[in-house]
């Protein structure tokens, strides 16, 4: 009987099936410093700069930013890959829908915002410049799309400074998480040249700073379609 390896691509996904309710329970007790303490504010300040009227947040987890921004007037909405986020971000209270990344490629969302956000959540290669690729289809005239990802620099470890696979071992996140999961990395003049493959300009890049060590707590692109 012969076994197939399974790629990293599709085991992306799946990884986040089975690490839901940790990541959802993780999220929702703040065991992120980072997050408590610099990304959190970062990404709804990014988006609230512009004084948007409606928001896509693709990726969207267990549904927080949503309802942050829920709580500003701000009309938003999430869509993720996983039923069990979904679930729990619709019980939180939202308007939340089921899609895959490859599902919104090919045009599932009939609906348009003026901005749209992926906070820590493109985490695949060949997903991600599809995806990329597809969102000015769900973007009004003029608007914007923000992604919030790792800051490659601190990312990278003690690992080369170089695109390919990683595993994220969950080490520090306060909760168990029953599986390993596979992310792509990317540097920084990676994700430039990305933007400007699937067709668009990047206008901003933010770098917000862990406000105990002064370093680099995420990278912030906000980029409009060219």
């Amino acid at each position: 009987m012969t076994y197939r390896h399974q790629s990293p691509e599709n085991e992306v996904l799946q990884s986040w099936h089975h690490n839901a309710a940790a990541w959802a329970q993780t999220v929702r007790g703040g065991h992120i410093e980072s997050r408590r303490l610099v990304t959190d504010h970062a990404i709804v300040n990014a988006i609230c700069d512009a004084q948007p009227r409606s928001v896509l947040d693709i990726g969207c987890g267990e549904g927080w930013l949503v309802r942050a921004l829920a709580s500003q007037g701000i009309r938003a909405m999430g869509v993720d890959a996983v039923p069990a986020l979904i679930a729990q971000a619709r019980d939180a209270g939202g308007e939340f829908q089921l899609a895959s990344y490859e599902e919104i490629a090919t045009g599932c969302l009939q609906l348009k915002a003026d901005t749209l956000v992926c906070n820590f959540a493109l985490l695949g290669k060949e997903s991600v410049e599809q995806l990329l690729t597809s969102l000015p289809g769900l973007l009004e005239e003029g608007g914007r799309l923000i992604v919030q990802t790792v800051h490659p620099l601190a990312a990278c470890g003690e690992q080369a400074y170089m695109d390919g696979w990683r595993t994220e071992e969950w080490t520090g996140f306060g909760s168990t998480f029953p599986s390993p999961a596979p992310w792509y990395f990317r540097t920084l003049a990676s994700w430039v040249a990305l933007f400007a493959h699937t067709g668009w300009r990047l206008c901003e890049m933010r770098e917000p700073l862990h406000p105990v060590t002064s370093k680099p707590a995420s990278v912030i692109f906000i980029v409009q379609n060219a």
